[in-house]
């Protein structure tokens, strides 16, 4: 069933082209781990050709441990070749912007050089339907906006697309595949680390769907009805 709706996500929204090369961000958690296994497996397909590789972006000054080992024989078991990179950034200065923030952002920098870099034209990362309907109705309750992570997004200014292949993945089913293959769950030490709003928004949809077990299936198909899913976007690194 995984497998199906991955294979469904890429069929449904277009995600692959003959001859892409694909980089995976891989954090190590249960869904980036889903997506490398899923696009190992889908590289093996000869129509349409992908490449597939992964990038884990360790950051120097921040205390979030990884088994790099681990994730290093779990892409080579999957047949996807993997990258390390460090980076780091100023945690001393001041600024407005909490250190998740910059943290999470200086990753998705380095992510980004690295794709265009060394020649990829695809960033896959491994969010699933439950982030993007979350992000939905933190966008609606904090930012008065009806928008959401695109399923696909061609970014303006460089020449890359994001596609988040999980995209018709409940988390729920992603977590018992991960406990049903073995996944090894990644240490998380970060003192960044907290309750925030998306945990708060996460709690919320669980009532929700208490009341309304097709709550999901409304907002996705209002997501798609307004072409929240598909973006063209410009980004500043």
């Amino acid at each position: 069933m995984i497998y199906q709706r991955f294979q469904k996500a890429l069929t449904e929204y277009a995600m692959l082209s003959d001859g892409d090369r694909i980089l995976i961000g891989l954090s190590g958690g249960k869904d980036s781990l889903c997506l490398l296994e899923m696009l190992g497996r889908r590289q093996r397909i000869i129509k349409p050709r992908i490449e597939v590789e992964a990038i884990h972006v360790r950051m120097e000054n921040i205390k979030y441990e990884s088994d790099t080992s681990y994730l290093e024989a779990f892409a080579e078991k999957h047949g996807v070749r993997l990258h390390i990179v460090t980076t780091s950034f100023d945690d001393t200065k001041k600024t407005d912007k909490p250190a998740c923030f910059l943290c999470s952002w200086h990753r998705r920098k380095a992510l980004f050089r690295f794709a265009q870099d060394n020649g990829f034209n695809k960033i896959a990362l491994g969010h699933h339907m439950d982030d993007i309907i979350h992000t939905a109705m933190l966008n609606q309750f904090y930012q008065g906006s009806f928008s959401t992570m695109p399923v696909v997004m061609q970014m303006e200014k460089m020449p890359l697309t994001i596609i988040r292949p999980l995209c018709l993945l409940i988390e729920k089913d992603i977590k018992e595949y991960a406990e049903l293959c073995g996944y090894k769950k990644q240490v998380k030490l970060c003192p960044y680390e907290k309750a925030s709003n998306r945990t708060d928004m996460k709690r919320m949809f669980e009532e929700i769907e208490k009341i309304n077990p097709e709550a999901r299936y409304s907002v996705w198909h209002a997501l798609e009805k307004e072409g929240k899913l598909k973006k063209l976007e410009t980004v500043s690194l």
